[in-house]
């Protein structure tokens, strides 16, 4: 790699944050394939159509962990560069699914979902790390819009490929998922490393290259020091990053307002909506999961516009105020379908998916793009490959569960029950986040760090609401 030629500092954050259109993609993409897909094989059983939904995710937990350490060792250019060749194999062998070969498609998408997984947790690393404080929101942000463009764009392929013979139309559904990741790997090819990974690795001069494509040149030489000035303390420390490392009392309480705040994303059941509308569509109104894949492409837009207003919002407002409101109107979003149900059992069967409109439009800028810049900025530099990873597992965690329970719980019980559980669970994420995570906004990683290591001090000291 040439790092003397000059690489534009929009590239470099467009190609940073390309790697949410695959696992955006492989996310959507299953929506629309599942009516088709189980129609083809005659799949009734409600168990392999959770895991054949959801081994992407179970994989993912696996990759995500795997790549932030070996990000650590290796760099994150490198390892996303891994993660779209992965991506491209998985989804081609996707495509070549013989029939009634559920197995090896589970097999096959939980292999896809290392990928997946590793992407989700070196994109905002590599993000938080190339973005300047000030913008360190937005940009990251930027990842939350490259995912829900993947989906979108899963969601226009399924709806345009719905009329093909249906053993056709959802094996080229999922094999079409290998084009963003070559996309992805010519991209990356002509990206920098991260210039806090090249200090700590003892590429100095290289650094310094890197920050001058996305600095202006009186910032280069104060964040040159402030990034060497850390890692010297760690190095003085002799401090080597274990698993262990990241309980310990001085890194403690970031590690787990981080983890928690992924693994709330999840379980707060937007995947739910996101793999299965088509089939809560299908139970709400009797017409076939099949016809209404016009419901996927609706929620797509209302995410990709939510996304694009976080970009404008995301350095106006703390991050904790955006997740205290979004998180109290997706409750409320899943609760009140079960109370009106309940006191009007007359009630149209689409208010569900109304009120699941409403939750998604306040996902989509609260949520959903916040996580990733909360995981990517809160984690001390000695930890963050592997912090990232774990929160990234733990994220991916409740994704696979989401995905697996669904289509089981929803066999057994109203869909307005299951949802009023999940909507217990956005309320319990907001009291995590009143109690538990200290405000980031503004503040440099260092200062960040800074926080962790003077150790309890609460959220509200950390950075008002």
């Amino acid at each position: 790699m040439d790092t003397k030629k000059k690489i534009p500092s929009g590239f470099i954050y467009f190609f940073g944050s390309f790697g949410g259109i695959l696992f955006g993609y492989d996310i959507g993409v299953m929506t629309g394939a599942l009516p088709f897909l189980k129609h083809d094989w005659a799949l009734t059983n409600a168990s392999l159509v959770g895991w054949i939904t959801s081994a992407v995710m179970f994989g993912a937990i696996f990759g995500g962990a795997l790549a932030g350490q070996m990000a650590d060792k290796l760099g994150r250019r490198k390892m996303i560069l891994i993660s779209s060749l992965i991506f491209a194999i998985g989804s081609i062998l996707c495509g070549f699914s013989p029939n009634n070969g559920t197995y090896y498609l589970i097999i096959v998408r939980m292999f896809l979902g290392l990928a997946v997984g590793a992407a989700s947790a070196l994109v905002p690393a590599y993000m938080s790390e190339m973005a300047p404080a000030r913008l360190r929101g937005r940009l990251s942000g930027i990842n939350q819009t490259m995912i829900v463009s993947g989906m979108l764009l899963s969601y226009v392929m399924d709806f345009i490929l719905k009329d093909l013979p249906e053993q056709i139309a959802w094996r080229l559904m999922l094999g079409l998922a290998a084009v963003p990741a070559i996309i992805l790997f010519a991209g990356v090819l002509k990206l920098p490393e991260s210039p806090r990974f090249l200090i700590k690795t003892g590429h100095r001069d290289e650094a310094r290259q890197v920050l001058s494509y996305i600095r202006k040149p009186d910032e280069i030489d104060g964040e040159m020091k402030q990034i060497e000035d850390t890692a010297n303390v760690e190095e003085n420390a002799m401090e080597k990053s274990s698993w262990g490392t990241l309980f310990t009392g001085k890194y403690r309480y970031l590690v787990i307002a981080g983890v928690g705040v992924a693994a709330f994303q999840q379980f707060q059941g937007a995947n739910a909506i996101f793999y299965y509308i088509p089939l809560i569509v299908e139970k709400a109104t009797g017409s076939a999961a099949s016809s209404a894949l016009m419901w996927p492409i609706i929620q797509g837009v209302i995410l990709v516009l939510g996304s694009l207003l976080f970009l404008w919002i995301a350095d106006k407002f703390n991050r904790r105020t955006l997740l205290t409101m979004g998180g109290t109107v997706m409750a409320l979003s899943f609760l009140l379908p079960a109370i009106i149900n309940k006191l009007m059992p007359n009630a149209s069967p689409m208010m569900i998916v109304v009120f699941l409109s409403i939750y998604v439009a306040f996902y989509s800028f609260t949520w959903a793009p916040l996580t990733w810049v909360l995981v990517g900025e809160i984690f001390p530099l000695a930890i963050r490959g592997r912090a990232s990873g774990l929160a990234s597992s733990f994220n991916w965690i409740g994704s696979w569960a989401v995905g697996l329970l669904f289509p089981i719980m929803t066999a057994s019980m109203s869909q307005e029950a299951v949802f009023a559980i999940f909507g217990v669970i956005c309320v319990l994420g907001v009291l995590f986040i009143r109690f538990c995570v200290p405000e980031t906004k503004g503040h440099t990683l260092e200062e960040i760090e800074a926080q962790g290591t003077r150790g309890k001090e609460k959220p509200e000291e950390a950075g008002q609401n």
